[in-house]
């Protein structure tokens, strides 16, 4: 079975996979179309990496962002879906223009940027899925969906996506805008797949994350199947390496319709993983919000509470 210790990475030290005179040539251009509430948006339309496929990264600053004050710095996945619903997929769109500028102008959160990595469709599984907790699968599980996929190649490469967002874009984001640097003001943050994506990078990089929120978490894993080998790994996963209590904090929800129907069994695990490592009601929620969806409309009528927790001025 997979060892604990040989899990165990260290992170001490982060040499930028991009070099400084790389990073000083990305060119972060505001976005003179997009319909936002309030603020400002800019994009990098390919970030090149040395790490994953090149995608878009947008930022969004505040209305009365500065230079003469420093910000925290909330990463966020699936990008394309959380400031314009004219240009998303399904008209949808997390709001987060919206809930930031009113809860930064209420004084109810610290003063915060958005960095959001876009997701490309035929490999965002591939990218979101927490790739060490393939390792938890006993050798028949693995040997059963290998049969299943049959001669096609699970290609994890979350590793790697955390690689491009720790070692290649936050040096990028830390030297272009007034950011602090350290855990205490650096947060990540993700629906469904980018839920566990979530929950995997404070786990693999405890030193980079103060907070993670894990909204309608998809401990399926993969699609919903039966004998589903995927959450019971997960969960195991979670036992080894997320990070006790003490240092950092733990946001995570659920809802009950669509794909959310699936998520409310796991829920007492999901809790005794949180009381194991040490969390109580001050450092870690597992939220129920009966009757919500699986959607970006369903995670926008929530978006305060997250927020609220990780960036809290109280």
């Amino acid at each position: 079975m997979f060892s604990c210790k040989e899990n165990t990475k260290n992170h001490e030290t982060l040499t930028p996979a991009l070099e400084a005179e790389e990073q000083s040539m990305v060119e972060f251009k505001t976005v003179e179309d997009a319909k936002l509430a309030s603020g400002r948006l800019l994009r990098v339309e390919d970030f090149l990496s040395e790490y994953i496929k090149p995608r878009p990264v947008d930022v969004w600053l505040p209305e009365d962002y500065s230079e003469d004050k420093k910000y925290n710095v909330l990463y966020m996945h699936d990008g394309q879906m959380l400031f314009d619903s004219t240009s998303t997929w399904n008209k949808q769109e997390w709001k987060v223009d919206e809930w930031a500028s009113k809860l930064i102008s209420e004084g109810k959160t610290k003063d915060f940027i958005v960095v959001a990595i876009y997701n490309i469709a035929n490999i965002r599984w591939f990218d979101l899925f927490p790739e060490n907790a393939h390792e938890f699968l006993s050798q028949k599980d693995k040997d059963n969906l290998k049969a299943k996929n049959g001669d096609a190649k699970i290609n994890f490469s979350g590793n790697d996506y955390l690689k491009f967002l720790v070692e290649e874009l936050k040096p990028t984001i830390d030297s272009t805008y007034s950011v602090y640097k350290d855990k205490e003001h650096t947060f990540v943050m993700g629906s469904s797949m980018g839920g566990l994506m979530s929950m995997y990078a404070i786990s693999e990089y405890p030193e980079v994350f103060g907070g993670a929120a894990c909204i309608s978490t998809h401990w399926v894993g993969a699609m919903p199947m039966d004998n589903n080998p995927y959450p019971d790994a997960i969960f195991k996963y979670m036992e080894v390496n997320l990070p006790q209590a003490g240092q950092h904090k733990l946001y995570l929800d659920y809802g009950n319709k669509t794909l959310d129907e699936h998520y409310p069994k796991y829920a007492p695990r999901v809790d005794a993983i949180l009381k194991q490592k040490g969390y109580t009601e001050d450092n870690a929620k597992n939220l129920f919000f009966e009757g919500t969806d699986h959607s970006e409309n369903s995670w926008n009528a929530r978006l305060d509470q997250p927020l609220l927790f990780l960036l809290g001025t109280n």
